[in-house]
């Protein structure tokens, strides 16, 4: 019995999805049927899975997730081919035949075929999940079993042959076949990849919808595989495998030849689902915000990009919102999704969301970023231009502390450390309210789990929408009407402050559903109901005032303009606008802000001007303050609208103060301190230095300087350390000099106990004239001048990491896209597609870069790029779209294609850019480093080379001298093709200084370093020739040359007429030998398949290889490859007759052999003797083992002579030695044939597993 059990038995389950706190609970409890029914909310996100916990129905039994899309493209099938069966039976593309199960309603008897990789569907959890398991249970065991053997097989051959003198020729290579075995397998081993399944898709119409069935099944029986109908008619969804419990459902496209399979990209969206409207009819604790609301999921996540978001995918969610709504109220939006963007005021991207608001009526609500915790880290498209987003930050509860993160103690809710901080770029208020950001709830199926703790503004974000469809609900089923803009009034008035947190934080508050409900309710009425008011500040037309830089004059003057605009202005009534009217008074708390007091506003931009006037503010100060609006006519109802005034007065650093000391400062949980600095001149970098009394505290530093027109990251530093009072903990991060920076130190929210902090900060500096330095190599020496801050030393340092080439594309065509992508009402949008080729010859990895576009999406004035990488079998190898830093692909040796596609509606947007070039970065082997001098002179001749210099007076400059790159240290035949060099400088001897403060170099080669090509072997002009010698030799080369490009016929009698003219022409017989018995894929040997064929051409071709061979003496030729240095005048033109001589020698024994090989099995009786003799002459003078040996007829000698003593495993080294060169279909199936003759089961499951990956019948589409 037990007798210390615990005595609180109640969970605190109100924490795990939070809505006590935002007043939701309560609100429900007033109006149980206001849960959001009869609302629809659109999810852009990661998929939400249909099958999840609490996503089948809502109370009233509707359908919970009532559309399904997959906006990105990589569910994407091509079904355009058409087939019949034939005696119930269709062939796949990937080759399987596929039995038709007989109860198909099928009126039309065709059926549209395509082929899917499982791979592309799921998401990065679940393939490694499928990937640990199929390695485990389909390879390791077989593997393990086969190597076993043949370990011990090899033991017992080299015991025999230890104790037997007299070993044969034979058993050498029965050895040799045995070590080659494993030798293979140990080699697939250290290379396994499993690129996935590859399914193939049948698609066909019943007469009423569309129907989809997907080859899982390992007998190609259809019967036993998943057929679906089309989500938006069936609501079907099934599990792709068991296995994989990845629920899927499809839609179809572009006249039925596109087949779109949508899955789920993360679990992130079904997360996201959940909070706003999961409904669990046995367990309401568990429900989330709004039950009773309907889902349509819009994957804008790319699961080929890691579920990165991508213009496609959101240009196409936007279209399907703007054609639902002809069929249905899709009134809020949730986007937990977003990015940093450079600046906020144009973008293709924000025309569409501002047009979905603006226009169409859509609330649309979004997660404010994780980025904090300094000013200014809002993301897009929070951020974006008008302002039409209600973002939203995150905040946690007491109660949340102790059900979601265990913690031991409840602490006071405040916003998550990590939530970003208004304002937006252009000052704009950033945060508008906050909301629970955390939650345990369901997840996706695949995960194999029932919920999952996950924290951040996108748990916020559809807290929010969904108190949002409580609000809708209600209004809705009342009778009264809403928009965009009071809903964000009624939530921005009606919220609860969090006390001691700053407005960048918090925005106006908390959410608080039932006081937002009385608000609407009351306020329905209002003139401004249907109406924005547009703000536009100063000369760059800002959304509010934001004073951040170093401050030249302390009183300031901002121009600003209000402008009432409609909800969907072109359709309101001109009466309305003619009437509209409000009589306004001005207020702001701040006496530092001067402005009207009144202001008469009708439907035009009115214009005032703001001043603000710094004198009496002290230095180190941060103030976030707004001029509010309010109507004569009803105060109560709140600020009509805000100006948001963000002030920040840095602190100037004087040269002789460059330390600072900040002594005794008390750190509760959560504890933010902000500091803000004038970077003196020529400082670059800062160490932050702090200790503790405590034993330890968790802290978050976060540094951060506004760069224009660039994003909130380009320069910045966070820091997630702990400070104990046992040891100094410092931090270090770059700086720009003349630019103000943040610092901010703060107590990580769920750091329980109070800590008392010192801490420093220290200016240093060792700064360049150029903050980017260009070199040629051509330009001869180049020069940098250096100066300190207060003397540093300097260690000039140069790296070069990557090798750069320039592709400019082969082909470029733009063409109409399918429906899904027209914008309503008929806005077609077109796609540009450009095709770069290239060639690797070692390898290494790569990372493609549209630099024109780069860094770059919801700011661009193009829809998206995104480009796709393949081999020269159309085998795709990886993906990519506008951050170029973000994906590395690892390629070998071998032909490369990429193909890149950039979308617009204007078709002459993309017909600029149809010439872009593509940057080609590739990592280098080894870095590469420059040399660097104190003078001119020595960098001339490669003296001296700079060392360490102190500089004992600051300010003075130091000039450096950087040398051209030598050649023996980037050789163009032992690397790839590149125009320039790239890395890195740093100028500090400090090793803090070296890893923070570093500049960009490009070093420009002087001309392509491909490997220049060599002088062709042929007949090549001599002093001694005369011109009608010259003729001749040229004639008789190029009829040797055409022998094997006629018919029979005619080849045979230009050889005859050759041999005549030329008897000692070597290459006519090679030309001819290339006539009568091509040699190529279709003269391997086939296990199972003995046909070898015709008798009369394979003697044919020994009589010719035997004359050949009698005409050239052996021992000459290994003579001369023996020799190691030739002093003869001419020994350039014998070289160049030996080569020859050799060259056509080895292709005749090598072909010989091969003839041998192919007759002896084809009359049974192998003349065992002769082949030998052919392979010992052979590796007289090559070893087919050798990796130089690329001459394709030795190793195919090599195989046909390993398959007729059938030892096997010598044929597949040489096959795959073989397949190294070009990988080819044929031979591919070469090895799998031999894989199956040696019973290797698991070996050829895997091959024929990826087979249809590495040989896709066409490129993969966009």
């Amino acid at each position: 019995m037990i007798t210390d059990g615990p005595t609180d038995t109640e969970f605190p389950v109100l924490g795990l999805l939070p809505k006590k706190e935002t007043g939701a609970i309560s609100f429900l409890s007033k109006y149980p049927n206001y849960d959001g029914r009869g609302i629809v909310i659109a999810i852009l996100d990661s998929g939400v899975d249909p099958g999840a916990p609490g996503l089948q129905t809502t109370p009233e039994g509707k359908v919970k997730v009532v559309e399904r899309f997959d906006c990105s493209g990589c569910g994407d099938v091509n079904i355009s081919v058409i087939v019949k069966p034939e005696e119930g039976y269709i062939t796949g593309l990937t080759g399987r035949k596929l039995m038709i199960p007989r109860d198909w309603v099928n009126p039309s008897g065709t059926y549209r075929i395509g082929v899917k990789n499982a791979y592309d569907l799921y998401p990065d959890r679940l393939k490694d999940r499928i990937k640990t398991e199929y390695k485990k249970k389909k390879w390791e065991e077989g593997q393990r079993k086969v190597l076993s053997n043949l370990n011990r097989e090899l033991a017992n051959l080299e015991n025999h042959q230890s104790t037997n003198c007299n070993n044969n020729e034979n058993e050498k290579f029965e050895k040799e076949d045995c070590e080659a075995k494993i030798e293979l397998l140990n080699n697939l081993d250290k290379k396994f990849y499993d690129a996935g399944p590859i399914y193939d898709c049948i698609v066909f119409h019943d007469g009423t919808k569309w129907m989809c069935c997907i080859n899982v099944s390992e007998d190609n029986d259809l019967t036993n595989c998943p057929l679906l109908g089309e989500y938006s008619v069936t609501h079907e969804y099934l599990p792709l495998t068991k296995q994989d419990s990845l629920n899927i459902s499809f839609n179809i496209h572009d006249n039925g030849n596109v087949l779109e399979l949508v899955g789920v990209c993360s679990s992130h969206g079904t997360h996201v689902a959940s909070i706003a409207s999961a409904y669990f009819p046995d367990s309401p604790e568990q429900n989330g915000i709004a039950p009773g609301a309907q889902v349509i999921s819009l994957t804008i996540g790319d699961g080929r990009l890691g579920s990165m978001e991508t213009g496609t995918a959101l240009i196409r969610a936007m279209i399907k919102i703007i054609k639902l709504k002809k069929t249905m109220n899709v009134d809020v939006i949730n986007m937990s999704y977003g990015e940093r963007a450079h600046w906020v005021d144009t973008g293709r991207i924000g025309e569409l969301v501002n047009e979905i608001v603006n226009k169409y009526g859509v609330i649309w609500v979004s997660s404010a970023g994780n980025n904090g915790p300094a000013l200014g880290t809002i993301s897009t498209p929070s951020d974006i231009n008008d302002e039409p987003i209600i973002s939203v930050g995150a905040y946690v509860s007491p109660d949340m502390m102790v059900a979601e993160y265990a913690m031991r103690q409840k602490l006071p809710g405040a916003p998550y450390t990590w939530s970003s901080r208004g304002p937006t770029i252009d000052g704009g208020v950033g945060v508008h309210v906050c909301a629970p950001g955390g939650a345990i709830t369901s997840v996706p199926n695949f995960t194999l789990r029932y919920s999952q703790l996950m924290n951040g503004t996108s748990m916020a974000s559809p807290n929010c929408a969904g108190a949002i469809c409580l609000l809708l609900s209600g209004l809705s089923q009342q009778g009264l009407g809403s928009s965009p803009y009071l809903v964000r009034k009624a939530l921005e008035n009606t919220a609860s402050c969090i006390g001691g947190v700053d407005v960048a934080s918090q925005g106006a508050g908390l959410i608080q559903i039932d006081k937002a409900f009385d608000y609407l309710v009351t306020f329905n009425d209002i003139p401004e109901r249907n109406v924005r008011f547009q703000l536009q500040c100063g000369s760059s037309n800002a959304k509010g005032i934001y004073l951040r830089t170093k401050l030249n004059t302390l009183k300031h003057t901002f121009k600003v303009s209000v402008e009432p605009r409609f909800l969907n202005e072109d359709e309101v009534p001109a009466e309305k606008k003619i009437n509209f009217n409000m009589r306004l008074v001005l207020t702001c708390s701040k006496d530092y802000i001067q402005f009207p007091k009144h202001l008469d506003l009708s439907n035009v931009a009115r214009m005032f001007a703001v001043n603000v006037d710094l004198t009496s503010i002290p230095e180190d100060f941060m103030d976030i303050t707004f001029i509010s609006a309010f109507d004569t006519a009803c105060i109560a109802k709140g600020p009509v609208f805000k100006i948001p005034i963000t002030l920040i007065h840095p602190r100037e650093i004087s040269e002789s103060k460059l330390n600072l000391d900040f002594k005794g400062l008390i750190f509760k949980p959560n504890t933010i301190q902000r500091h803000y600095f004038v970077v003196p001149k020529s400082a670059t970098w800062a160490t932050l230095k702090l200790s503790s009394n405590e034993d330890s505290g968790r802290f978050v530093i976060h540094t951060m300087q506004s760069l224009p027109r660039q994003h909130c990251k380009a320069l910045e530093t966070v820091k997630n350390i702990a400070v104990t009072s046992k040891t100094e903990t410092s931090v270090s991060f770059q700086l720009k000099e003349d630019n103000v920076v943040e610092v901010v130190i703060a107590k990580y929210w769920a750091n329980t106990g109070d800590a008392t902090l010192d801490y420093s900060l220290t200016f240093y500096g060792v700064k360049p004239n150029q903050p980017f330095v260009n070199m040629h190599a051509a330009d001869g020496i180049h020069s940098v001048e250096v100066k300190t801050l207060q003397g540093e030393e300097i260690s000039p340092s140069i790296t070069l990491k990557n090798a750069v080439q320039i592709l400019k594309p082969i082909d470029a065509k733009i063409f109409p896209l399918s429906n899904r992508d027209v914008i309503p009402p008929n806005r077609q949008i077109y796609e540009l597609v450009l095709v770069y080729n290239f060639s690797i010859t070692k390898p290494c990895e790569v990372s493609p870069n549209l630099a024109l576009l780069s860094d770059m999406l919801y700011e661009s004035e193009y829809e998206s790029q995104l480009w796709l990488l393949f081999d020269c079998n159309k085998q795709i190898l990886g993906t990519g779209d506008a951050y170029p830093s973000k994906y590395m692909v690892k390629l070998e040796k071998g032909e490369y294609s990429i193909r890149l596609q950039v979308r617009h509606d204007k078709k002459d947007y993309l017909e600029k850019i149809n010439e872009a070039p593509i940057l080609l970065q590739q990592k280098l082997a080894s870095a590469i480093t420059m040399d660097v001098y104190l003078s001119y002179s020595q960098a001339l001749i490669g003296g001296k080379k700079a060392g360490v210099m102190h500089n004992s007076n600051p300010h003075t400059v130091v000039p450096l001298y950087i040398a051209p790159l030598a050649s023996d240290k980037f050789s163009p035949k032992s690397n790839n093709t590149a125009h320039y060099l790239s890395g890195t400088i740093t100028y500090s001897k400090d090793e803090v200084g070296k890893k923070v403060d570093s500049y960009p170099i490009k070093y420009f080669l002087s001309e392509n370093s491909s490997p220049k090509k060599t002088a062709s072997n042929g007949s090549n002009s001599s002093p001694d020739k005369s011109k009608m010698d010259e003729y001749t030799e040229s004639l008789r080369d190029h009829g040797t040359i055409w022998i094997s490009k006629l018919d029979k016929e005619g080849g045979e009698k230009l050889y005859e007429d050759l041999i005549k003219t030329y008897p000692n022409v070597l290459t006519a017989h090679s030309s001819y030998l290339q006539l009568i018995d091509p040699l190529d894929k279709r003269v391997l040997p086939a296990v199972r398949n003995k046909i070898c064929g015709n008798a009369d051409d394979l003697n044919k071709v020994i009589s010719t290889c035997d004359k050949v061979l009698k005409s050239v003496n052996e021992e000459t030729i290994l003579a001369y490859m023996a020799t190691k240095s030739d002093l003869r005048s001419d020994a350039a033109k014998y070289k160049v007759q030996m080569e020859q001589q050799k060259n056509v020698y080895l292709e005749c024994l090598a072909r010989k052999g091969i003839a041998l090989c192919r007759l002896s099995l084809l009359q049974g009786n192998a003349d065992i003797q002769e082949i030998a003799g052919a392979w010992i002459s052979l590796v007289k003078f090559v070893d087919p083992s050798d990796a130089k040996v690329l001459t394709s007829h030795v190793l195919y000698f090599a195989i046909w002579h390993s398959f007729v003593k059938q030892q096997y495993g010598r044929m597949l080294k040489y096959l795959y030695k073989l397949q190294e060169e070009k990988p080819n279909e044929e031979i591919e199936k070469k090895i799998i044939e031999t894989c199956a003759e040696l019973k290797w089961k698991h070996v050829v499951y895997y091959l024929e597993r990826v087979l249809p990956s590495k040989y896709p019948t066409d490129y993969k589409p966009f």
